[in-house]
């Protein structure tokens, strides 16, 4: 088994894929960290569509999908911004996500939170914001689902200073039912959101961002913080109030922030445990044993394959997530909400498969051997 791969500086090289994947099962539920994968959502391949139609949504395989991560004891995390909402899915698609992943989640057993944010409406007033939050925060509850309350592009537009994300954020929580998860996501993920919490220094920000949650400590069952930066986020971590906890969203970073110090650790909230799942989920199992170093030595060689797939733009990560997971035989193809299986180039998608194939995350090697051959064919490689 070897197939040619296109390299970052041009020409083809040699590869010969692994043979055997590593061998993990479900197992026992987690007992030192709460870990949520981002789930991608599967697109329907057969759906007339265009880039800007509304997603075309193969429920089937999005719900397989889902079933895969719970199994392996992980949670869901649904209708997220990153990896789902202002990309490719509007806000009457991410609706009926939440219903059906919901509704699956109690069939299951498995645990699920779901993203709240404004994309119904584009801008307007605070009032405007408040409302459209409002809206999304009664369907999430109304599902049974925790809430995570997203950064809001609309807020991002309208906010004059600080005093308006108190505002706005205050009142949510005042009528949140059950604890949320505050969302800090940084202007590498999505642009729009420069400035968040009132300031583009991120030391003002990060102030901002506590008052919140220190005026409503009973409201916040945690943060998570996506701006890949491991100092400013153990920082924040240890700024937190008693009982609120930390959910990286450090997709270059996690093991350390997972593992934590002599001071705590990070829980986890991540897109990379997508196509991580069950190797993810096996490394924590280590570390409920009180087995860091066997944690790391699982974990830690993941992190180069995570910094391929995040890379800039950042946003376009879900773009190797999916091909993942078509290599990996959670679908059968690689279509994307949006059209966004175009975002990244060959020899992008040929450095995920090696890295991938090397951590053993394919099931079936020879699957994914076969259907990278495939796609190097429609670029017009010969094998």
């Amino acid at each position: 088994m070897t197939i040619r791969l296109p390299g970052s500086e041009g020409g083809l090289r040699t590869y010969e894929p692994r043979t055997e994947p590593l061998a993990l099962a479900p197992g026992t539920p987690f007992t030192s960290r709460t870990v949520f994968s981002a789930a991608h959502v599967v697109a329907d391949p057969f759906a007339d569509t265009n880039p800007d139609a509304p997603a075309a949504v193969d429920w089937d395989a999005t719900l397989a999908f889902r079933r895969h991560l719970w199994s392996h004891g992980l949670g869901v995390a649904e209708a997220m911004d990153t990896a789902q909402r202002g990309m490719g899915l509007d806000w009457a698609g991410a609706a009926e996500l939440i219903r059906r992943s919901a509704a699956e989640a109690r069939a299951v057993g498995g645990r699920i939170a779901c993203g709240v944010g404004t994309d119904q409406i584009t801008g307007g007033s605070l009032a405007e914001v408040r409302a459209a939050y409002e809206e999304q925060l009664a369907l999430v509850e109304e599902s049974g689902a925790q809430a995570i309350l997203m950064a809001s592009r609309a807020l991002a537009a309208t906010a004059a200073g600080p005093e308006d994300y108190l505002d706005v954020y205050g009142h949510l929580l005042r009528q949140a039912a059950e604890p949320v998860v505050l969302h800090w996501l940084g202007p590498m993920f999505d642009p729009a959101l420069e400035g968040y919490w009132g300031s583009s220094d991120l030391d003002a920000a990060t102030d901002t961002f506590l008052e919140v949650i220190a005026a409503h400590p009973d409201k916040v069952d945690g943060i998570k913080v996506s701006l890949l930066d491991a100092r400013r986020e153990v920082d924040l971590r240890r700024r937190l109030p008693q009982g609120v906890r930390c959910y990286t969203g450090d997709d270059f970073n996690y093991p350390e922030l997972i593992a934590g110090d002599e001071q705590g650790f990070s829980h986890a909230l991540l897109g990379i445990f997508d196509p991580l799942g069950p190797l993810a989920a096996e490394a924590v199992r280590v570390l409920d044993t009180g087995d860091t170093a066997g944690f790391r030595g699982l974990l830690d060689p993941t992190v180069e394959l995570s910094r391929h797939l995040f890379q800039a733009p950042t946003r376009f990560y879900k773009t190797g997530v999916v091909f993942l997971a078509w290599l990996a035989g959670h679908q059968s193809h690689f279509t994307m909400v949006g059209g966004l299986q175009s975002a990244r180039s060959l020899p992008h998608f040929a450095r995920a498969y090696e890295l991938a194939d090397g951590l053993g995350l394919f099931p079936d090697p020879k699957l994914a051997e076969d259907r990278m051959k495939t796609l190097l064919a429609l670029y017009g490689v010969d094998q």
